[in-house]
């Protein structure tokens, strides 16, 4: 049986290129600009339902939260996420109480980045490079792509970059990776198809030692024979990096893909445990309606979005900002 107003608050409490030619203001409102384009369908699922939620939405009672739930499912943020949330606007709305579908707004969009930024963490980066970063997760997911995109962002950054094609299993794995890397005008270390990934890696660690690169990205195998021989070989090259270049690998980043939702974050578990993820790679965000996932991971696997896919082309690859993606939601 739905309540009436939770009660009301007193009066007084308140509610690129390697040369940019823009300035500072116009480069921060493309970015956001980028991310709404990029989650416009989830937006379209989420926004537009709960704009409608809002202008109807007079007293802030029981069946409000009630009805506001399903509204977060349909994004895919995932049930424990929504129960979440919706329990800690309960608290909020009888403890001072929630006046109208505004304020209900602005209390979601602060949940949803207190989600957000209650797994961020800063990446740890040596004191002395390389830097090394392993890139994880299924095939299918964009792995290989977003390794040479991210060898792009970082070269667009003015870093020097070291590319490993350490993905040996794959067909056609190492020759996408070198499409990649020269487009994006970064050096690569390879070996041949069914050769010893470890073997490649520790080639790879030796050259940027050498060459005093600044960044080493690791594309690795998204699928063996078993899960087991998966996780035994990348546990492998973990201990190969770690004993060339001390604290390597630096970062573990999992490269899922958003279009897959709820289903994908299986996937992401089996690495999660296994691979000492740090941080997840989220592609084609601007592929599908189910962006809430980003909520999600955050939620179940404790981890951040760190980077995200918005588009085909080579520099659709932005680095993740939690305040950018909710504004981008719920504008």
């Amino acid at each position: 049986m739905a309540f009436n107003l939770f009660g009301k608050r007193k009066p007084d409490q308140p509610a690129s290129s390697t040369e940019p030619q823009v300035s500072q203001p116009e480069q921060k409102i493309s970015f956001f600009d980028r991310m709404k384009q990029a989650v416009t369908r989830t937006r379209e699922t989420l926004n537009d339902s709960i704009g409608g939620f809002i202008a109807l939405t007079r007293e802030v009672d029981e069946g409000t939260l009630t009805d506001l739930e399903p509204i977060l499912l349909a994004a895919d943020i995932g049930a424990a996420t929504s129960a979440q949330i919706i329990e800690n606007l309960r608290e909020r709305a009888l403890r001072t109480g929630i006046e109208g579908g505004t304020e209900l707004k602005q209390l979601l969009k602060a949940e949803l980045k207190r989600i957000l930024d209650g797994v961020a963490q800063p990446i740890r980066h040596p004191d002395t490079p390389p830097e090394v970063i392993m890139m994880v997760g299924v095939n299918g997911t964009g792995k290989t792509t977003t390794t040479g995109k991210l060898a792009n962002l970082f070269s667009q950054q003015g870093r020097t970059v070291l590319l490993c094609a350490a993905d040996t299993f794959r067909a056609a794995a190492i020759e996408q990776l070198e499409i990649w890397a020269q487009r994006s005008d970064t050096p690569l270390i390879k070996t041949k198809q069914g050769g010893d990934p470890s073997a490649a890696l520790y080639d790879a660690c030796t050259a940027a030692k050498a060459r005093g690169t600044q960044i080493l990205i690791a594309d690795t195998a998204g699928r063996l024979h078993t899960k087991t021989d998966l996780m035994k070989e990348l546990d492998k090259m973990r201990r190969t990096a770690e004993r060339l270049i001390p604290g390597a690998p630096h970062q573990t980043l999992l490269v899922m893909d958003a279009t897959t939702g709820q289903n994908g974050l299986q996937q992401a578990r089996l690495f999660t445990e296994a691979a000492h993820v740090t941080g997840i790679v989220l592609t084609k965000l601007d592929g599908t309606a189910k962006g809430g996932i980003v909520l999600a991971i955050a939620t179940e696997l404790k981890l951040p979005v760190v980077y995200a896919g918005i588009g085909e082309k080579i520099d659709d690859l932005i680095p993740f900002d939690s305040t950018t993606f909710i504004d981008s939601l719920l504008d």
